[in-house]
């Protein structure tokens, strides 16, 4: 089973972001603002052999760029393809606590994302543990970007250290995966990992074989468990992230894990 943890199935309003310029230039795919359709998303990933993607909302400060409610239609579409990682407003504690006791279920939405760069607003912020505190009671992960960004927006919400360590401490039963790997901060990445085990990484926004070698090194080792497969998609299609996994060198149960099985674990596929 192959598990894609991060993907978009992007609305006109996500695609007219400003800061998208800087990200799809980087990915090669400047001023493309087509939307992504469910067609092309199931395309995409029956090319590349992937059973299930995540479709993550999107939210920000200046509102909604991609609604609960409209993953939910795409969820729909193809409930056996997809699952939805719920988004909310950070402005708005109470209501995003009810919104997620709304959505998420742990079946058709099973965990929570936000992205800090575009709050600007590193996850020690204390708009976020209302959030945190939601996802304990639901049983659902919460997921987040580490590491720099593509968009010309500050990186420095994505650091690993002090601000999820900080977010660990405080809630030891919160499960946290930390997507685009964490360039730069590598080191910090893996010494968190080593040290909650409740923090996990996927490789979203990452080409398998171009992924840092310490976080490889620790993939085939101890770290076998904590590591999933993430796209991006549409910035990064999966054939593309996947077309030269065995240089990964991993061994049949750490492949196995990290393509499908540590997603289906912690989110309770």
């Amino acid at each position: 089973m192959i598990v894609d943890v991060w993907a978009q199935q992007s609305t006109e309003r996500f695609m007219k972001a400003p800061w998208l310029d800087t990200l799809l230039r980087w990915t090669g795919k400047a001023g493309d603002r087509r939307v992504t359709g469910g067609e092309a998303t199931l395309n995409a990933m029956n090319e590349a052999g992937v059973d299930i993607t995540f479709l993550s909302a999107w939210h920000g400060p200046q509102g909604s760029l991609i609604s609960n409610d409209e993953v939910a239609d795409m969820i729909a579409a193809a409930p056996s393809r997809f699952r939805g990682l719920a988004t909310v407003d950070l402005n708005d504690p109470m209501g995003s606590v009810r919104e997620l006791k709304r959505v998420v279920d742990g079946k058709t939405f099973v965990g929570v994302r936000i992205v800090p760069w575009l709050w600007d607003l590193p996850p020690n912020d204390r708009r976020y543990y209302p959030i945190y505190a939601a996802c304990v009671e639901l049983g659902v992960p919460f997921c987040t970007q580490i590491g720099h960004t593509g968009p010309l927006c500050r990186s420095e919400p994505g650091r690993p250290i002090p601000y999820l360590d900080d977010v660990l401490l405080d809630f030891p039963e919160l499960v946290v995966i930390g997507g685009h790997v964490g360039f730069p901060w590598i080191d910090e990445v893996l010494s968190l990992a080593r040290k909650y085990p409740n923090f996990h990484v996927d490789t979203s926004a990452y080409a398998v074989h171009r992924l840092p070698a310490g976080l490889v090194d620790y993939m085939r080792g101890a770290g076998r468990s904590r590591i999933m497969f993430g796209t991006n998609w549409p910035m990064i299609s999966p054939a593309a992230c996947l077309a030269k996994r065995d240089a990964l060198e991993l061994d049949d149960e750490a492949s196995a894990l990290f393509l499908g099985g540590n997603a289906a674990r912690v989110f309770g596929l």
